[in-house]
């Protein structure tokens, strides 16, 4: 891929506010031990993610039997190799239940389909919903469109397949976090503009939805937060190579870009007010509103990006994952 000289893009930078005193220790700790976005670096941050912070033993996705953890390989888009869904179900069997249909995030370039999970692991051990989480391909190996249309087949095979999977078919709700929030948008178009399947609502954590660095919060972060500027021009270069930027983007890649935002489902979409992508949640989901969505917006003020999941034990971050945990159990009871 062709990386843009950064100084062609960001002449200044603008003024951020600041950190949440009580997160600023965390976020300086993650700091240290952070490598920088770069194709150099690339192989050993896919290593670190992957293996998990030392000294943490990995989540119990069984939650101590409470949950059947099944992995199934299914079609891939036309012409692409198969992806593989990571399901989580209640061991408990019981009537059809709503699905979170789960997109991770690492800026479209490092994570897996376990990455995250913990957040909506809760709600399948108590048997509320299943949960499928997909592995899409990553960027810049597998450049748009393949992230998306991965993620957009493995939703189709999740609804063809609900009553396999004990699902409702009229309540699957798509939720992602940073770029799998971006792609969680992007998918929720594709399912709105081919008609199937009709999705319940989205689920939008600090969602990646805008590659042309124009906004305030864009260019705000320069060897700061946990995904500043550099990271994210790294990010939106390896899935759009010379077309980031540019005219030739589609709005399933970049949501952001997209005209039409009328008859997409009920959306939670949240930020921190320090971070990279608040611009761009804050008018997508303004722009939501005005096309007649319904939309629960939360700004957090003094969050970083992934503040709530770095730092979960901090006041704004309760708050974040309570507010949160209360909108998606209303949404799952229907």
């Amino acid at each position: 891929m062709t990386e843009t000289p950064a100084d062609q893009i960001f002449p200044d930078t603008p003024a951020r506010p600041p950190f949440d005193p009580e997160l600023v220790p965390v976020l300086e700790a993650a700091r240290q031990d952070a490598s920088p976005f770069s194709a150099e670096n690339l192989a050993l941050i896919r290593q670190l993610s992957a293996e998990g912070l030392p000294g943490v033993e990995p989540v119990d996705l069984s939650v101590g039997g409470a949950v059947r953890v099944e992995e199934r390989q299914v079609p891939g888009p036309e012409g692409a190799p198969d992806i593989t869904l990571l399901i989580l179900s209640p061991a408990a069997d019981g009537p059809p239940r709503p699905a979170i249909y789960h997109v991770h995030g690492g800026g479209m370039v490092i994570g897996n389909r376990r990455l995250g999970l913990e957040t909506f692991l809760p709600y399948v051990s108590d048997g509320s919903a299943v949960v499928v989480s997909v592995e899409y391909r990553l960027a810049p190996e597998h450049p748009d469109p393949a992230p998306v249309e991965d993620c957009y087949a493995g939703l189709v095979w999740t609804a063809k397949n609900a009553a396999d999977l004990g699902v409702a078919p009229e309540r699957i709700m798509i939720a992602g976090t940073s770029a799998g929030g971006g792609l969680a948008a992007g998918t929720a178009l594709l399912a709105r503009d081919r008609a199937f399947p009709m999705l319940s609502h989205q689920i939008l954590i600090c969602p990646m939805l805008d590659d042309r660095f124009e906004t305030h919060s864009s260019r705000m972060l320069d060897e700061e937060g946990l995904w500043d500027r550099n990271a994210n021009l790294f990010g939106w270069t390896a899935l759009l190579g010379d077309r980031r930027g540019g005219p030739d983007v589609s709005p399933y890649a970049a949501p952001a870009r997209a005209q039409d935002l009328a008859g997409l489902p009920r959306t939670y979409i949240d930020t921190g007010s320090a971070e990279t992508f608040r611009d761009e949640t804050l008018t997508y989901a303004r722009r939501l509103s005005e096309a007649g969505v319904s939309v629960d917006l939360h700004m957090w003020g003094g969050g970083f990006h992934g503040f709530d999941m770095m730092a979960a034990d901090a006041a704004v971050s309760r708050a974040s994952i309570a507010t949160r945990d209360e909108f998606v159990r209303r949404a799952l009871a229907g």
